[in-house]
C-alpha cells in the first residue's frame, strides 16, 4: 500500500426502491425524494436520492477497502450534485497520506457518474481517514 494508490472502485446502479427503503429508514420523506411530479415542480425529471444515500454508497466502498466498517474514522463529504434515477454512480477513492506511527491512511474520496458523456461529481473534495489493519 502506497500514497497514491487508488480504492476499488465501487458501482451501483441507483433504483427507486432502494431510495425509498433508505427515506424510509432514515425518516426523511422529503417529497423529493419519492414523488416524480413534486420533483418535476422544482426543476428535476424525476425523484432524486438522498445525498446520504450516496454518501453511504462511498462509505461502503471505503470500510470494504478497509476489512472493518470500524477503520473509518472520519469523514468529510462536500455534496455538489444530484443523482437520478437508473444513474450508475461510481465510489472512488486515492490514498494521499499514510503514516506508519499512527496505522492511518488519508484518502481523497469521491462519488463519479457518466451523464450524457460528461463526468459529473456528486461527492467530491471529500477526505477520508482509515485506521489500517
Amino acid at each position: 500500500m502506497s500514497v497514491g494508490d487508488e480504492l476499488p472502485p465501487l458501482a451501483k446502479v441507483v433504483r427507486r426502491e432502494e431510495v425509498k427503503a433508505y427515506a424510509d429508514a432514515s425518516g426523511d420523506q422529503n417529497p423529493l425524494h419519492q414523488d416524480d411530479a413534486f420533483a418535476r415542480s422544482v426543476g428535476f425529471p424525476g425523484i432524486i436520492a438522498h445525498g446520504m444515500f450516496t454518501m453511504a454508497h462511498l462509505t461502503k466502498a471505503i470500510t470494504d477497502w478497509a476489512g472493518d466498517p470500524g477503520a473509518l474514522k472520519r469523514m468529510h463529504v462536500q455534496f455538489r450534485q444530484v443523482v437520478f434515477m437508473d444513474e450508475t454512480i461510481v465510489a472512488r477513492g486515492r490514498i494521499t497520506q499514510l503514516d506508519p506511527g499512527t496505522k492511518r491512511a488519508t484518502l481523497d474520496i469521491w462519488v463519479e457518474l457518466d451523464r450524457a458523456g460528461d463526468r459529473v461529481l456528486p461527492i467530491k473534495n471529500s477526505v477520508a481517514e482509515v485506521e489500517l489493519a
